[in-house]
């Protein structure tokens, strides 16, 4: 009997016990140790200077759990008015991964603004598969979406 008590408590310390399940993704894509959203560029400025563009620790907000980054006062008044028009779509996830009903990381670097949104992909080769069929890819996305963040 005490040997059978030991093993559990054995089990039981090295954490070989049933885990729980794990948490649900996050609603915005970040790093593993980091809040900031979009990488640290400024949402906005997809919009305005068509490129992505840093954003400053002098412009921020938090929006849905994370931490938005601006490159100007201008851009971060915007966003705040209005953050679901700025606010990468898919939470910041691989806009083609969503789509395949699985997420990836966004690259901000690789991005496309699609009537009047913005999308993140995981790199240029994910892109392009994504760019053949956008309307059939995004339509496919939102009808996951946000139910991928359990998987």
């Amino acid at each position: 009997m005490l040997k059978h008590v030991f093993a559990a408590a054995f089990v039981a310390a090295a954490g070989l016990a049933a885990a729980p399940a794990f948490a649900d993704k996050p609603p915005v894509y970040t790093d593993v140790f980091s809040d900031v959203a979009v990488g640290g560029y400024d949402a906005v400025a997809y919009f305005t200077d068509h490129q992505p563009v840093a954003g400053s620790d002098k412009f921020t907000t938090k929006y849905m759990g994370a931490k938005y980054k601006f490159a100007t006062q201008e851009h971060l008044d915007a966003f705040v008015k209005q953050p679901a028009l700025y606010a990468p779509q898919f939470g910041g996830y691989c806009a083609w991964a969503v789509s395949q009903d699985h997420t990836a990381k966004g690259d901000p670097k690789v991005w496309r603004v699609v009537n009047g949104k913005l999308y993140l992909n995981y790199n240029t080769d994910v892109q392009k598969k994504w760019e053949k069929d956008i309307p059939g890819l995004v339509a496919k996305g939102e009808a996951n979406w946000p139910a991928v963040l359990k998987k």
